[in-house]
């Protein structure tokens, strides 16, 4: 029998898309005009019938592109044509809410958005927060180790994950669903999956870590134009804050002028006269003490020179409009003729330098005709958008060189939180060395000796 009908044979008519119905799909968000290229679309239920379609496919050699919610920056859901789409949009239910164990068990195809409202209806917390949350799914998050705005006092996915459930290149169903913290029992099978893109196993259920509800958010924005005065502050806000600090974002004027200038919708808090803005996020229990206790470290800050300028969020209208600023990442690239993005990771005492650096080799690069820079920079990961005056491969390369190549030498990543994907594969040498690379190969061959799942990606 045929791959198709051996499939039709274990899915329904509405599970399997071929032909003319791959017209209305698409590899990215960002992309929705472009139709997907596949052997065909399956849309699975339930984690056995993603177990049935791998045993399948193994039994065809057939190679397996995953999908998710297709937010993905680094070519991760791209496909040419020869593979098999497993979309696991359908697998969207909550599966359970448990606030004595503060835990949420979901599918893989639940959107980061649905865990915060179902999570909110018992007043607890979910702290993962990013720009996609309204699109990204729990599979893809997991698969690819999101980080976020909240990594700094939450941890990266990694870190909220409590159990898993995959399936195996052979359709063999890995399942631990536990709700506990500690279990050294062995090896802890999950972590080959989170952040393994999808290359060792399709993840489709998990058990979430959920935090008590905090009652008081408070936010400041300040202005600074030295980066040693950038850690200065981070240090004097995360030592007076006590554990309470849970956001540190950096924006560079080229960032901050741009979302915050027409055709942008929000105004400037500060001014457009530092080199430098940094927001700062706290989470705690009482309104009043910890508003109070911000103000008086940005007012020590003040006074000590620390920071050149600040303003407080005051209500829940500016904690809106200040996040607004660093999360409307969209205005920025949509003044862009072509872009192209970059997550990177280095130490934190080195940032300030380097990214200079990159800058001044980046406006002399003819074909750039702009950049924003901003970041997550109290964990080391700093995004940069580059706007160019043409898609050339050539410029793409040069760019990418731009970028890449100080990170070897500083101890740094080409990858903080999107992954390796296609596009960064060329360069994934400049952060792992040849004898990583080669213990993960071994993994990867040890788990799917085919090369059937996303078997273009990470080498």
């Amino acid at each position: 029998m045929s791959l198709i009908s051996d499939l039709q044979g274990i899915l329904s008519a509405d599970q399997v898309l071929v032909g003319d119905d791959l017209l209305d799909r698409y590899n990215h968000i960002w992309e929705m005009d472009t139709p997907l290229k596949a052997v065909a679309a399956l849309l699975p239920r339930t984690t056995e019938d993603v177990s049935a379609v791998l045993k399948i496919c193994t039994s065809h050699k057939q190679k397996v592109a995953v999908h998710g919610g297709l937010t993905n920056l680094v070519g991760g859901t791209e496909t040419l044509g020869d593979e098999l789409v497993i979309s696991l949009e359908k697998m969207n239910r909550v599966l359970e809410v448990d606030p004595d164990s503060r835990t949420i068990t979901v599918e893989s195809g639940v959107i980061l958005q649905h865990i915060h409202d179902a999570v909110e209806k018992v007043d607890m917390f979910f702290p993962l927060n990013f720009g996609a949350k309204g699109t990204a799914q729990v599979g893809g998050i997991i698969s690819s180790n999101a980080g976020g705005l909240r990594v700094l006092k939450y941890g990266m996915t990694r870190q909220l994950v409590l159990g898993l459930e995959a399936v195996t290149a052979d359709g063999t169903i890995v399942s631990s669903l536990k709700k506990i913290i500690k279990d050294n029992s062995g090896y802890d099978l999950k972590q080959l999956f989170i952040g393994s893109e999808g290359t060792l196993g399709i993840v489709t259920k998990a058990v979430l870590k959920l935090y008590e509800n905090p009652t008081s958010r408070q936010s400041a924005m300040v202005g600074i134009n030295d980066y040693s005065q950038v850690v200065a502050f981070l240090k004097h806000m995360d030592g007076g804050l006590a554990g309470q600090l849970s956001g540190y974002e950096l924006m560079w004027e080229n960032f901050y002028s741009r979302v915050t200038t027409p055709i942008a919708e929000v105004k400037p808090p500060l001014p457009h006269s530092y080199k430098y803005y940094v927001l700062v996020e706290s989470l705690g229990t009482t309104h009043t003490s910890d508003q109070q206790r911000m103000s008086d470290l940005v007012e020590e800050a003040l006074e000590k020179g620390i920071i050149l300028d600040g303003v407080l969020a005051h209500n829940q209208s500016d904690l809106e409009w200040f996040w607004k600023i660093r999360e409307d990442v969209k205005v920025a690239v949509s003044q862009m003729e072509e872009d192209q993005h970059f997550d990177i990771s280095l130490p934190i005492p080195l940032i300030g330098p380097t990214i200079e650096k990159i800058h001044t080799a980046l406006y002399s690069t003819d074909g750039v005709e702009f950049l924003v820079t901003f970041g997550h920079v109290a964990d080391g990961n700093i995004h940069l958008i580059i706007g160019k005056n043409s898609p050339d491969p050539e410029l793409t390369a040069t760019i990418n060189d731009i970028i890449y190549e100080p990170l070897q030498d500083i101890g740094g990543s080409v990858s903080a939180e999107h992954g390796i994907g296609l596009h960064k594969k060329a360069y994934l040498h400049l952060c792992r060395k040849p004898e990583e690379v080669a213990t993960m190969k071994l993994l990867k061959r040890a788990m799917d000796p085919d090369n059937i799942l996303n078997s273009r990606h990470l080498f």
